[in-house]
């Protein structure tokens, strides 16, 4: 019986010391980073600016992969029955996982993703065709004012930021306009450079791709962006606007609080690197800084903020 004892107690010190071994030296083997998208979206794109940095910080190999598939959910709702060790990670995405659960079943609940880090926002950004009888924001929402539900916004899905955009924003110019989803960014700007409405709630990478094709009216950002800085923000304009699509890493749900702390720790140290931050700005993405230590004060604040506009959208906030 002592013997039994003994051995136990050995195999659990060296398992235990393993244990401890392995999240010191984390991380060493390649990085799985998984998109929960198509690729060429934003959130590859994102992606495959971090990955150089990345692998530098790590000293590891990252492997971009994609689950792509209904807004995201088809990816999320496999997450925490993916390997757990810290060698998977996946892009998390807002307000799509506090939004998508409310809504309906998707296979996952807000509180099932692990987010360890979030790193940065897409601005939302109106835009109207180059050749618009809309020059500014006041031209728009006083035709909005003028015509009730005359207005049309394509954006990127139900339940999307940019949905969330064109509410908050009739909300708060006391307008109603008609929101138009598309399954994309891509479409939405083909119907708004088509002439299949009257405007779009798209982002400032958006914006940037299409060049002289559009004119911007506003972006939901504190600051003007250095990638367009003749645009004013809705803010100055005097609409409390500031959202987009926020972007971050999530891990499966059993992988230990130590890895959690070290993957987010390397992810801060790619976003504290002035040329990771300046490819970023250019692109029209804003770079921000929340640690795993900050993330759940982060989602809550966040939280509540979809909440009230959920209600306006017409979703039940209490299935969430």
């Amino acid at each position: 019986m002592r013997m039994k004892t003994l051995l136990s107690t050995a195999v659990f010190a060296f398992a235990l010391s393993a244990g401890v071994a392995s999240a010191q030296d984390y991380p060493s083997k390649p990085l799985n980073y998984i998109i929960p998208f198509n690729a060429g979206g934003e959130s590859d794109v994102a992606a495959r600016f971090q990955q150089p940095y990345l692998e530098e910080a790590a000293g590891q190999n990252v492997v971009i992969q994609y689950i792509s598939g209904a807004g995201g959910a088809q990816a999320w709702s496999q997450l925490n029955g993916m390997e757990a060790d810290g060698y998977t990670m996946m892009g998390s995405n807002l307000p799509h996982i506090i939004l998508q659960p409310m809504a309906q079943d998707v296979g996952y609940k807000t509180e099932d993703i692990t987010n360890v880090y979030f790193f940065q926002y897409t601005p939302d950004a109106l835009l109207v065709p180059a050749d618009s009888d809309f020059k500014t924001l006041e031209d728009f929402v006083n035709y909005a004012k003028e015509n009730p539900g005359a207005a049309t916004v394509a954006g990127s899905a139900t339940n999307s930021a940019n949905h969330v955009a064109a509410t908050k924003l009739n909300e708060l110019a006391g307008i109603q306009t008609t929101y138009i989803p598309f399954s994309g960014t891509s479409p939405s700007m083909t119907a708004l450079l088509g002439g299949q409405v009257q405007g779009a709630f798209s982002y400032s990478t958006a914006a940037l791709n299409q060049g002289d094709q559009v004119r911007v009216l506003a972006v939901a950002a504190e600051e003007r962006l250095p990638a367009l800085p003749d645009t004013p923000t809705f803010k100055e304009l005097g609409y409390d606007m500031v959202g987009g699509a926020y972007r971050g890493v999530a891990v499966p749900s059993g992988t230990p609080e130590d890895i959690r702390t070290k993957l987010s720790d390397l992810l801060g140290e790619v976003n504290a690197n002035p040329e990771f931050k300046k490819k970023m700005e250019d692109a029209g993405f804003v770079v921000i800084s929340v640690p795993y230590s900050e993330v759940p004060a982060f989602m809550e604040e966040r939280k509540a903020q979809y909440d009230s506009v959920a209600k306006i959208m017409g979703i039940e906030t209490s299935s969430n």
